[in-house]
């Protein structure tokens, strides 16, 4: 099975499945020397972990990381770094139901025509059980940038029809979670969580959006013409599960609009070039410009739903199925920790490769 690296110089390889002994990865290319504070990965390993509210999965998993190499004495020794998460709280007979039948949405059928096999308990390699580990990389990603000015900033600005139309900038990003949605604004969280509560009781689930910001990021960062900056991002983005859209900018927004509506301002401040208005997010020609990073990352609803639905058997037959055991019934407020991580995987893999050009 290919696919499970991603990044050029600083890579995240993750392995493992949702009912396994344990999911983990492996960091290459992270610089040696750099403290890591590991009271943050594992803030950042609550964030994404289920069970921590009333509107996620029940499933509860203490999501403890155990590093098992290129660490010693608190600092990176530019060596791989190895960790493994244990699985302790799954319930492979939920899944019994699905042996020989395939969710209506969902990989069950893509993993079988694929493989020819695939492991139904909990989705498997498929799972979003499977993300926790890309918090690990992230959270480490995000500690190299941070000497750098760079911060990265995620937060749901829409379930169903609710949205937060707010631009970034108005709002207190500090705030994020402050609420069990992770939507920096009170009243709007408040009509979200109502939101996902009525869905869950129905049985069903909903999707929305989740916004990402990076700030600080300096101008050229990106490669032409293949691997640019929001390419890359939106590749990060896309391999989340259940994530089916990504825009970067006024992507979407911005067809209303004209070139001389569109076109972003520069200016002079004090010998640095900065932006007065910025349509582009943050990117042009593939290449940071030095304003902030803002985009997109639409997220479908959960596949698993506690309602009948028609589907058909491994031998083609049309039958019934019902979700069982526990699921997400909006995978966005789980989500945001996982937008930030992939996006600090991708800022720390272009920063390394614009110093690696510079020291050339």
């Amino acid at each position: 099975m290919a696919g499970n690296t991603f990044g050029l110089l600083f890579r995240l390889t993750t392995f493992g499945e949702s009912h396994g002994t344990a999911i983990g990865g492996v960091i290459d290319g992270c610089p040696t020397g750099l403290q890591l504070d590991l009271k943050a990965i594992r803030h950042e390993m609550q964030r994404r972990r289920p069970g921590q509210s009333k509107i996620v999965t029940r499933r509860k998993e203490i999501d403890e990381v155990e590093f098992l190499s290129g660490i010693f004495e608190g600092k990176t020794t530019g060596a791989p770094i190895g960790f493994i998460i244990r699985n302790t709280d799954h319930k492979s007979n939920d899944y019994n139901h699905l042996k020989d039948v395939f969710r209506p949405s969902h990989g069950d059928y893509t993993y079988q025509a694929k493989y020819g096999n695939r492991d139904y308990r909990g989705g498997g390699r498929y799972s979003a059980r499977e993300t926790a580990s890309r918090v690990v990389g992230g959270a480490i990603a995000k500690q190299l940038l941070l000497p750098e000015g760079i911060k990265i900033f995620s937060y749901v600005s829409q379930v169903g029809s609710i949205k937060l139309d707010k631009c970034h900038k108005d709002l207190d990003l500090s705030t994020i979670d402050d609420n069990m949605v992770r939507c920096p604004d009170k009243k709007v969280a408040a009509k979200m969580i109502k939101r996902i509560e009525e869905v869950r009781k129905d049985g069903d689930t909903i999707g929305g959006i989740v916004t990402g910001i990076i700030s600080g990021a300096p101008a050229g960062l990106g490669e032409p013409v293949f691997d640019k900056l929001h390419a890359d991002l939106g590749k990060a983005m896309l391999s989340i599960p259940a994530a089916k859209g990504f825009d970067c900018g006024w992507g979407f927004e911005g067809i209303g609009m004209k070139g001389s509506e569109f076109n972003d301002e520069f200016y002079n401040d004090k010998g640095i070039i900065r932006t007065k208005t910025n349509y582009s997010g943050g990117i042009q020609a593939g290449i940071s410009n030095g304003g902030d990073i803002y985009f997109q990352v639409v997220f479908k609803p959960v596949s698993t739903i506690m309602k009948k639905q028609k589907t058909v058997n491994i031998r083609g037959e049309e039958v019934e199925v019902m979700g069982k055991g526990r699921h997400d019934p909006c995978v966005l407020p789980r989500a945001v920790p996982v937008v930030e991580a992939m996006a600090a995987v991708v800022l720390a893999d272009h920063l390394l490769r614009s110093v690696k050009k510079c020291d050339s």
